[in-house]
Parts: C-alpha cells; structure tokens; sequence
C-alpha cells in the first residue's frame, strides 16, 4: 500500500511578499500622550477659570466705573478687538517671514540670511511699548502719502514687526536642517529647484515653521494689550483703567482675560502644528 506525502503548509502571511506589503502601508501619525494632554488640558482650565470669573461677575458689588468697564457687551468688544489684532498681525507675519525665510535660504541670498535674523534680533529686544507709540508718534506726525493711519493698523504694523523674528527664524532653520541627500534625490528625478522646495523642503521643514508660528501668536497675543495706549482697542483697556484710576478689580480681570485668551491662541496655534504635520514626521 502506497502512503501519501502530507506537505507542511507555509505561512502565507510570512516571507519577502508579506515584507512588502507591509512596507506599503502608510504609517498613521502618532501622537504621543503628553501631546493629547496638552490639547485636551488648556480648554478645560479655560473654561474653569471663566466660570469663575463670571460667578464673581454676577456677584461682585461694583461702583458705577467698575460696572461700566465690566458689562458683557465691553468685555465682548474689547476681546474682538484683542483677537483682531492678533489675528491680522499674524497672517501678515506668516506672509511676510515665510517667504523671506525662503530666500534666504536660496543662493547668494544665503549670506544675508544673518544680518536679516540680527536686524529681527535688534527689533524684538526693542522694548514693545516703545516700539507701538514710536510709530504712532511717526505716522501721526509724517502720514505715508498723505493719508492719516488708524491706531488699529498703526498697532498691526507694530505687532508683526515684533512677531517677525520666531517665524523667520525657524523657517531658515527648518530648511536648512533638510537632508541635502533628499535634496539631491529630488534634483536625480528630474525636480527642478521650485519644485523640490515645495515637495521635499517644505513639508518637512513644516513642524518647525508652525512651531514658529505658534511662537509668534503667544507672544502677538501678549503684546497685543499694549495697543490700547494709541487708542487701537483690545483687553488692555481693561487692564490700564484699572491701572490709572487704581481699582483693583478692573486689573485683576484684565490681566486674566488677558492670559486666558493667550492660552486659547496658543491651544489653537498647537491644533494647527499637529494638523499641517506631514504623516510619518
């Protein structure tokens, strides 16, 4: 009687195929622990300590200049006015710094590249405050082409020239900091220079550059409540009535309106850095 052989059976799940194949998967983006504590914590304090400014809002006794300062409807002005500025300064540093980083990084222009950072360096050690009225006095005394500028825009121009220096900064680092053999791989398929800058370069020099840009709306955020002594609006309002006519409240709240819309801004300029992440970095 003849016995049958009885093949092992092979794992078809094992061997160079399944390699490739797993290979050939994306890998989905990972975001660590301390990542999604710091997306989920900032709100909830937020919140928390809004509500509690609000619980004492509705039950604080207020003299006629507290309650006047402090009704909804000027808290709610003064914190658009806040984020207007911050927001208009900031897409004008991103317009300005990304794209000026980018030059220079490119070619001759490389060499300027330290003086340019040393001139932001200069400007950003400039105390704020001077800087906002210097150019208010300048624009109200010397108007460009004749035309009488408003604090709001007087306040932006400053604000983005403070803010320039993270975002520019970081865009020149984040380029350079790419592997020339990438570079080189791209120029090897037939990439010409633009289009290895906005395929290979770019992308991966993203993280630092939102990482800049984060940077620079905190410190906007901050700097933004200094607006208020060229008559450009904002929570600083708040803080310098208090100031001046010494009522203790009225600086407490807006010191920490303040603070709490620079966390919000910082929260969302995190938000923003995980979202324009390229998967895989």
């Amino acid at each position: 009687m003849s016995t049958a052989t009885v093949e092992p059976e092979t794992d078809t799940d094992s061997g160079p195929t399944a390699e490739a194949a797993a290979v050939r998967v994306p890998r989905a983006r990972v975001i660590s622990r301390e990542t999604v504590t710091m997306i989920i914590l900032p709100p909830v304090l937020v919140v928390i300590a809004f509500l509690g400014f609000v619980i004492w809002r509705q039950t604080a006794e207020l003299d006629s200049v507290e309650a006047q300062q402090l009704r909804w409807s000027e808290i709610q002005q003064r914190t658009v006015e806040h984020i207007l500025l911050t927001l208009v300064s900031a897409v004008l540093v991103v317009v300005v710094a990304v794209p000026l980083g980018v030059l220079l990084t490119r070619g001759r222009l490389r060499r300027a590249a330290p003086i340019v950072v040393g001139i932001a360096n200069a400007g950003q050690a400039a105390p704020s405050v001077g800087l906002i009225v210097l150019l208010f006095i300048w624009f109200s005394s010397y108007p460009p082409f004749g035309v009488v500028v408003s604090g709001f825009w007087i306040a932006v121009l400053a604000l983005t020239l403070y803010g320039l220096l993270p975002v520019l900064r970081n865009t020149i680092v984040g380029i350079q900091g790419v592997d020339p053999t990438l570079v080189e791989a791209g120029r090897g398929v037939g990439m010409t220079s633009a289009s290895t800058l906005v395929r290979i370069e770019l992308p991966l020099a993203i993280p630092v550059i939102m990482s800049g840009v984060r940077t620079a709306l905190v410190l906007i955020a901050g700097t933004a409540s200094l607006a208020c002594f060229i008559d450009a609006g904002g929570l600083g309002v708040i803080l310098q009535t208090g100031i001046s006519l010494f009522r203790f409240s009225l600086m407490v709240t807006g010191a920490l309106l303040i603070a709490l819309l620079a966390l919000l801004i910082e929260w969302a300029g995190r938000l923003l850095e995980l979202a324009t992440r390229p998967k895989g970095i």
